[in-house]
C-alpha cells in the first residue's frame, strides 16, 4: 500500500510537471513583485521624510517661494505621513495668505490622500479651525459636518469650535445648543467637557 501510493504521488508530479512548475513560477514571481513594490515604497517613503526634514532646517535661510514649492510637492504626493505634515507647517508658520490656495491643499487631503479615519478627521478639523476666524456660519458647519456626524475621537473638538463660533457673534442660544450637546458625547475630551460647562455656568445660565 504504501509502495502504491508513493507511485501514484510520483506519476501524479510527472503527469502534471508543466502545471505544476508554471503555478509555482507564478506564486514567486507574486512573491517577488510583493517584495519590490514593499521595497519601493519604503524607499519613497525615505526620501520625502528626508525631503521634509531638509525642508524645515533649511527653512529660516532659504527664501519663503523656495520653502512653500517644496512643501506644496510633498502634499501633491498624498503620503499619509508627510502631506499632512508639510500642510501644518505650510499653516503653522503663515507662508500662504491665499486662503482658498490652503482650502485646495487641505481638500487635497481630504478627498485625494489615502488616510486613517481619524487623522482624516484631524484634518477635517484643522481645515474648520483655519477657516473659523473668516467663514460664515453655513460654510464652517459644512466643513465640520462629516465629524459632528460621526463618533469620532474629535466631535467634542469640533462641536466646541462651532459653540465659541456663534459665542463670539453673540449668538448665544446657537453656543449655548452647542456646549450642551458636547456634554452628551460619550468620548468627549475631558478638558473640553470641563470648559463647556465653565461657559454654561457662567457666561449662558439663564
Amino acid at each position: 500500500d504504501s509502495k502504491t501510493r508513493n507511485e501514484k504521488i510520483l506519476n501524479f508530479f510527472i503527469n502534471n510537471k508543466k502545471s505544476l512548475i508554471i503555478g509555482f513560477s507564478v506564486i514567486l514571481v507574486v512573491v517577488i513583485g510583493y517584495l519590490s513594490m514593499k521595497e519601493i515604497k519604503e524607499r519613497h517613503k525615505i526620501k520625502l521624510a528626508n525631503q521634509f526634514n531638509i525642508t524645515k532646517i533649511k527653512f529660516n535661510t532659504e527664501d519663503k517661494r523656495t520653502t512653500i514649492n517644496q512643501l506644496t510637492k510633498l502634499i501633491n504626493e498624498n503620503d499619509a505621513t508627510y502631506s499632512p505634515l508639510a500642510l501644518f507647517f505650510l499653516i503653522d508658520n503663515n507662508l500662504i495668505d491665499n486662503k482658498n490656495e490652503i482650502n485646495s491643499l487641505f481638500d487635497k487631503l481630504i478627498y485625494e490622500t489615502k488616510l486613517d479615519e481619524e487623522i482624516k478627521n484631524l484634518i477635517i478639523y484643522k481645515k474648520g479651525l483655519f477657516n473659523s476666524d473668516f467663514t460664515t456660519e453655513n460654510d464652517l458647519l459644512q466643513i465640520l459636518s462629516p465629524i459632528i456626524n460621526s463618533e469620532s475621537i474629535w466631535k467634542s473638538h469640533s462641536l466646541y469650535l462651532i459653540a465659541e463660533f456663534f459665542y463670539s457673534k453673540n449668538q448665544k442660544q446657537k453656543a449655548k445648543e452647542f456646549f450642551n450637546q458636547i456634554l452628551l458625547v460619550p468620548n468627549a475630551n475631558n478638558e473640553i467637557k470641563a470648559e463647556s460647562q465653565k461657559r454654561l455656568n457662567r457666561d449662558l445660565s439663564e
